[in-house]
């Protein structure tokens, strides 16, 4: 029961919240330029890869360093 009320009302709040909204300007509202495709895929793929690949080598190299000494 609960979980279709919050279903429900999120359905409910999808519908009114229209796309619509997001074409009117605030008060104050200054975007800046847009993004490049490759600054975006630099920023939202290359980024995010090479901070994992950075943090699992890092991991992983200081795993290796104690069963080493152990």
């Amino acid at each position: 029961m609960r979980a279709g009320a919050v279903s429900a009302g999120t359905t409910l709040m999808l519908l009114m919240s229209s796309s619509a909204f997001a074409l009117t300007r605030d008060d104050g509202d200054d975007p800046g330029p847009g993004l490049s495709v490759m600054e975006t895929l630099g920023l939202y793929v290359a980024l995010p890869i090479v901070s994992f690949l950075v943090i699992a080598g890092l991991v992983m190299m200081l795993d290796k360093s104690r069963k080493q000494t152990g």
